[in-house]
C-alpha cells in the first residue's frame, strides 16, 4: 500500500515538473520571438504549449499590421507539430486580394487572448 502511494505522489510530481518545464520553454520562445524577432526554431509542440498553459498565438500581417490571436487548441494538426511549422499556413484575410493573401508572421504565445476580436457592424446601424 505505501508503495502504491509513493508511485502516485511520484507521478504528481513528475507531471507537475513537465507541466513547468512546457511553461519555461513556451516562454523562453515567446520572448525570443517578441523581442529579438527570432529566429521561430527551434520551438516547442502545440502539445508542450498546451500543456503549458499558453494555448493561444498571437500573428501579424507582414503587408498591413493586422494582429490577431489564433486559439492552439483549434488548430487541426497533430499535438506534436512544432510552432515555428505553422507560420505558412497562416494568411492575412482583412488584406487579401481572391488571387494573393500576404503571409504573417508570429509574434508570441499568450496565456489568454490579448487582442480583441472584431466586432461587426451593419452600415445601417448606430454605433
Amino acid at each position: 500500500m505505501g508503495a502504491k502511494m509513493r508511485a502516485e505522489t511520484a507521478r504528481q510530481e513528475a507531471m507537475k515538473a513537465a507541466r513547468a518545464a512546457d511553461q519555461a520553454e513556451a516562454e523562453a520562445w515567446s520572448i525570443r520571438m517578441e523581442g529579438y524577432g527570432g529566429p521561430a526554431q527551434p520551438s516547442p509542440t502545440i502539445g508542450q504549449c498546451l500543456n503549458g498553459g499558453y494555448g493561444w498565438l498571437e500573428i501579424e500581417c507582414c503587408r498591413c499590421k493586422t494582429r490577431a490571436s489564433m486559439p492552439l487548441d483549434t488548430i487541426r494538426r497533430a499535438r506534436d507539430t512544432p510552432i515555428w511549422k505553422l507560420e505558412p499556413s497562416f494568411r492575412c484575410r482583412s488584406c487579401g486580394t481572391r488571387r494573393y493573401k500576404p503571409p504573417v508572421r508570429m509574434i508570441k504565445l499568450t496565456e489568454q487572448r490579448e487582442i480583441t476580436p472584431y466586432k461587426w457592424v451593419h452600415p445601417d446601424e448606430e454605433r
